[in-house]
This record gives structure tokens, C-alpha cells and sequence, in this order.
């Protein structure tokens, strides 16, 4: 019999948003959780913003996020296998975190296999209702030829121009109202009658599992309320990060 492996799963830490003070504690928290990762799972998803902004330069990273960088490149020499869903505020990536760091990336959600479970993952954006704003810029942003003219911008301008939009977006869509209804529940509820046992998201910050028929619907929350991260061997639980 082949023991089962153990997997865990993290979103939307949202690091650069808050002030100093605060992203000093929030980047401690996950660098303690990132060592601790490494000696007692096998796997770690990260799904989708991460960062709160990220514009990967061709040679040149932000300081600000040295520390949580160099936990990652740890992670991933201890042997581990650490998988990055690109989320609505950290997409702009290039190839830095999968050539330095060994990290496995993901434009879209995936369909993967989880100790005999078909889960189905992904960030989540896209999915909430009313929100064809964001689907029309996000076409814009992931535009290649975009990408690559606004990399010629200066990193102390770029950086500080997306930090500012960043923030602005996160203010703007906390107080829309979406109306009734969480597309990211009923894409979950498609997903689990298609026959997927379990469906992850992150995005709305909404921490949650519930089951439905033969499946589980699970959104991991956020940092930005209280630390936390999702765990699976043969069953899965989502439990606080003090």
C-alpha cells in the first residue's frame, strides 16, 4: 500500500498592500509557515496573489520581497515541489520563479490528481459575477506586447505606478456589489457534478468548504483577516497559521 502524500494550499496573502508595519508581521508569519511547510507536507500550492503587485523586470527584482523569495528558493531545495497559480494582482510574471527558483507556474486552472482525488484548481478571478470590467482588463494586462512596452518604464516608476493600481483595484472591489449569487460556488458546483471530488479557489477572500453532493467546494480565505492554510491527505481541513 502506498502511503498518501501530504498537500497544502495557501492564498491571496496579498504582500505590498498594507503598511510597513503590518507586511513586516504578515512576511514573518509566512516565512515561519514556509519552513514549517518544508518539513511537513510534500507539496505546496499557492493559489493566486501572492503578492498584492508583481511586474517582473528582465534583470531586476523587488527588494521588498527578498526575504519571502529566499524562503521559496528553500522550499523548493529541500525537495519539494511548490506550484504557483498566478492570481489577478501578481500575473505579470516572466520566467524568474521557474528558471531560479523551481517553482511550477499556472496561467489557468488545472485539472490534477491528488492521492486518488480529482481536484480541480485555480485562482478564481474571472468567475465572480458582474465583473466584466475586470475580464476586459485582464485581456489588456496579460497582453504580451503590453507587458513588454511597459518593462521599459524605469522599476522605481513601474513598481510604484503598479503598486498604486493595485491598490486601487483592491478598494474598488471591495465595495462593488456583485449582486446575488458567488460564481465561483455555482463554477464548483459544474465542476463537481462533471465528477471532480474537490474544487479550490481563491480570489474572494471568503473562507469556505462545503460539500455538495460527492464533492467539496473549498476557498482558502485570506491572510489579509487571519492566516491560515488548506491541508489534504485523506481528507481535507483548513487550519489557522498563528
Amino acid at each position: 500500500m502506498i502511503n498518501s502524500k501530504t498537500y497544502f494550499f495557501i492564498s491571496d496573502l496579498h504582500l505590498g498592500l498594507q503598511s510597513k508595519e503590518i507586511e513586516k508581521v504578515k512576511e514573518e508569519k509566512l516565512v515561519r509557515f514556509l519552513d514549517f511547510a518544508k518539513h511537513n507536507c510534500d507539496e505546496l500550492y499557492i493559489i493566486g496573489d501572492l503578492f498584492d503587485y508583481w511586474f517582473e523586470y528582465k534583470r531586476v527584482i523587488q527588494k521588498s520581497f527578498f526575504k519571502t523569495i529566499t524562503a521559496l528558493s528553500y522550499f523548493t531545495e529541500s525537495g519539494r515541489k511548490l506550484h504557483y497559480f498566478i492570481g489577478n494582482h501578481d500575473f505579470l510574471h516572466r520566467d524568474f520563479f521557474e528558471k531560479e527558483i523551481g517553482v511550477k507556474l499556472y496561467h489557468d486552472a488545472v485539472s490534477t490528481e491528488i492521492n486518488n482525488k480529482k481536484f480541480y484548481i485555480g485562482h478564481g478571478d474571472g468567475l465572480v459575477k458582474n465583473d466584466t470590467g475586470y475580464k476586459i482588463l485582464k485581456k489588456i494586462l496579460r497582453n504580451k506586447f503590453l507587458q513588454r512596452f511597459y518593462s521599459l518604464i524605469h522599476p522605481d516608476l513601474g513598481i510604484r505606478i503598479a503598486s498604486s493600481t493595485s491598490k486601487k483595484s483592491r478598494d474598488y472591489t471591495t465595495h462593488k456589489n456583485y449582486g446575488v449569487g458567488d460564481g465561483l460556488l455555482e463554477t464548483a458546483k459544474l465542476k463537481i457534478d462533471s465528477g471532480y471530488d474537490f474544487v479550490i479557489f481563491g480570489h474572494s477572500h471568503v473562507r469556505t468548504i462545503e460539500k455538495y453532493n460527492s464533492g467539496t467546494y473549498i476557498n482558502l480565505g485570506t491572510w489579509l483577516d487571519k492566516p491560515c492554510y488548506g491541508k489534504f491527505t485523506d481528507h481535507f481541513e483548513i487550519i489557522d497559521w498563528e
